[in-house]
């Protein structure tokens, strides 16, 4: 979401240069960080994602970077702004110095992103597309992709175990998209330790 609202600051301010910070904000507060900070005039940008296979709208939305947004100020003179509005744990800094974003990495996600800043997510997973599984009790498997991803990021995978196909619901983060696969599939024999998670 971008916000900005009608500058409360003094005039004299409105020619300064200003530079992109990243700004660590509490836990799921980042809404709340930037609504305070367009009361104060400050402008700032908090990019989320619509996640792909969402029904609802409002529950397939995810910060793309939790916990953190941009904002765009002088250091020198509009830094207290951001430091005590509620929600912000502090401006981002190497060597206790805040450090300046480049303009066009916030102009860029600005690109990719509608007015209210929610960038819409592209899956690259179809079904019927073969994975191999990266992680969890499935390591090492591949599968064939039943259904993309849902709202909340889980994958049904439909895998060969103990002859018969069963599926089952994996985070994206355990699935590796191969085109070619370069191992042969295992098979329930290559790992007992599963027989209990197949039954």
């Amino acid at each position: 979401m971008r916000c900005v609202v009608s500058d409360r600051r003094d005039k004299r301010m409105i020619n300064v240069q200003r530079n992109w910070y990243v700004v660590y904000s509490k836990p799921h507060k980042e809404a709340q960080v930037q609504l305070h900070l367009g009361l104060k005039g400050i402008e700032s940008f908090f990019p989320r994602l619509q996640l792909p296979g969402s029904v609802n709208k409002n529950k397939g939305i995810a910060p793309l970077f939790p916990n953190y947004l941009f904002v765009r100020i002088n250091l020198a003179t509009e830094s207290h702004y951001v430091i005590w509005s509620p929600g912000v744990k502090r401006i981002v800094s190497f060597s206790d110095t805040p450090i300046p974003v480049e303009d066009s990495v916030v102009q860029f996600l600005r690109e990719k992103a509608n007015t209210q800043g929610i960038i819409q997510a592209q899956s690259q997973l179809r079904p019927g597309q073969q994975v191999e599984i990266t992680g969890g009790p499935f390591d090492g498997f591949t599968g064939i992709i039943e259904n993309p991803p849902n709202a909340k990021g889980r994958v049904k995978i439909l895998l060969k175990l103990l002859s018969r196909q069963i599926s089952v619901r994996l985070g994206v983060e355990f699935v590796r998209n191969q085109s070619v696969a370069i191992v042969p599939a295992m098979t329930i024999h290559d790992r007992p330790d599963l027989l209990s998670a197949a039954s």
